[in-house]
């Protein structure tokens, strides 16, 4: 006998029921806003008919809106694939009670969260919440402390990416902060733990909303987010683009696309980059766009800390994390922000098993009472720990300047680099001539008929003898001196060798970073 038609029914019912989210009225308000729902955000995330929704019949449990129905309790959440790879995902909903959290809220998004651990998923969490739901006083804020946990759970096991879409505020701004990769859309979200009138009210400070908690803010002041979206399909294609670099988990090797053939090029145009007066700034970008395939890079946190440059790419169809002194800002020295940003970035590649490539171009860590003050010495240990502690590939390729302990700081051989190349236009040296010379040499310079030409002279033989990247060749500490239109080639073959790569290092909890 054929089921009972009224089940049916019934059942299509509460899916439409489900489907409508907070009515159809209110999807319309965010449509004309510019606004994706939940659901249509899940959409354009999955490939075509693969998601597998969870919990779609959840409801709330509060006390004291019994009466009333919130489909999903505010949040969709599932699985689904990106590109033909399966990915976990929630979604929060906006129009059921202000996508508010509850403890059913919580229950899906922990669920789902457990999924994707033990199935070694990455997960995505698009975030649009108005935060914890009063009516449900400490459950709510249970509910966010177990999605806390979870997250770090998941730290350094699977991929977290965390879609701010909406608003964000309070506690609710924690789950994305232990993310690993932060995604804001310019219109309509904001984050923040204190709000303009709580500020006010607190401090007596005026804090325009404009000033710390919108996307551009956070991009380029407090380097709270990774990526800024002009919309929510925008934050959303930056979504699938980094989740085509990533591993689905800390077991597996990124996707590479490794050709069957090995091609050896020279890229003479590779040559022309760097100026021969080696104080004069360039852009590093150009060598990166040179490096990869086909120009294909992915930079993270682009508008922080503009003097060390990270990202993503392929280099002969690998991925690798590239990280490159930038000349252009601060002559790409190290200061706080810069081995923040960059050591962030390398414990991320090592957790999931990504070479990384350093371009080293840096005169020092940034000198100035305001660093010392702000702890350069904490934060530029960072990137010594970071370095030093990766297990993964590491190419390190010297450009120009690598003076002193900044030299060390981007992945010397010293901290474990496997293959480090210099150009001939390298100067390796305890500090740059300039400096060495009026130390080394202040006698003869001040005793001399023209001070101006000794100390040209000086400099130059200083270079010669002490900065020379030969020098460095001919004690071990670099493995070639490599003409930069050799470049791609040399690391594309360091590569292929590295990728088998294994490293055991001595059993422990973990090791202390200076945090």
């Amino acid at each position: 006998m054929a089921i009972r038609k009224e089940l049916l029914a019934e059942l299509t019912a509460r899916r439409e029921e489900a489907m409508a989210g907070g009515g159809l009225d209110k999807m319309e308000k965010r449509r004309k806003k510019g606004l994706l729902t939940a659901r249509e955000r899940l959409d354009d995330l999955y490939d075509k008919g693969s998601f597998q929704e969870l919990g779609m019949h959840v409801d709330h449990d509060t006390a004291g809106i019994d009466h009333k129905r919130l489909p999903g309790d505010g949040v969709v959440t599932g699985i689904g694939n990106v590109d033909g790879r399966p990915v976990a995902a929630f979604s929060q909903d906006f129009t059921v009670s202000g996508g508010s959290l509850g403890r059913m809220h919580s229950e899906k998004i922990c669920h789902m969260m457990e999924t994707a651990a033990s199935l070694g998923l990455p997960v995505v969490a698009i975030n649009d919440s108005g935060g914890a739901r009063i009516q449900e006083g400490v459950l709510s804020l249970s509910g966010y402390g177990q999605v806390f946990f979870r997250n770090v759970e998941l730290s350094g096991l699977v991929p977290q990416i965390a879609i701010i879409a909406g608003p964000c505020a309070g506690g609710a701004a924690y789950s994305p902060a232990l993310m690993d990769f932060l995604i804001m859309t310019r219109k309509g979200s904001q984050m923040f733990i204190c709000g303009p009138d709580v500020i006010k009210a607190s401090t007596g400070q005026e804090a325009p909303i404009e000033q710390f908690g919108t996307a551009d803010a956070h991009a380029s002041v407090s380097g709270n987010i990774h990526f800024v979206a002009n919309d929510d399909k925008h934050a959303l294609e930056i979504t699938r683009r980094l989740l085509s670099f990533l591993p689905l988990n800390n077991m597996q090797d990124p996707p590479h696309r490794i050709p069957d053939t090995i091609k050896v090029e020279v890229d003479t145009a590779m040559n022309d980059l760097v100026p021969e007066e080696n104080r004069t700034p360039f852009d590093v970008t150009k060598v990166i766009a040179r490096l990869v395939d086909g120009g294909d890079f992915l930079e993270v946190q682009r508008d922080f800390a503009k003097n060390i440059v990270v990202g993503f790419a392929r280099i002969d169809g690998m991925v690798v994390g590239i990280i490159a002194n930038q000349a252009l800002v601060k002559a790409g020295t190290l200061d706080c922000d810069s081995s923040d940003k960059g050591a962030r970035f390398i414990r991320f590649c090592n957790a999931f098993n990504i070479p990384i490539v350093t371009l080293v171009d840096i005169p020092g860590f940034m000198p100035g009472l305001a660093q010392e003050r702000g702890g350069i010495i904490r934060h530029g240990a960072k990137m010594l720990f970071s370095y030093a502690s990766a297990t993964v590939p590491k190419i390190t390729i010297i450009l120009r300047k690598a003076y002193g302990g900044a030299y060390l700081a981007m992945c010397s051989k010293d901290l474990g680099a496997d293959f480090v190349y210099a150009w001939p236009s390298a100067e390796i040296a305890v500090m740059g001539a300039e400096g060495a010379v009026r130390v080394i040499y202040k006698r003869e310079i001040d005793a001399a008929e023209d001070p101006k030409a000794m100390e040209a002279e000086l400099r130059a033989r200083y270079v010669k003898e002490f900065a020379s990247p030969y020098q460095a060749a001919e004690h071990g500490l670099i493995t070639d001196v490599i003409a930069p239109s050799e470049t791609r080639s040399k690391v594309a073959m360091a590569l292929r060798i590295a990728l088998t790569k294994r490293v055991t290092r001595p059993p422990k909890k973990h090791g202390l970073i200076p945090l």
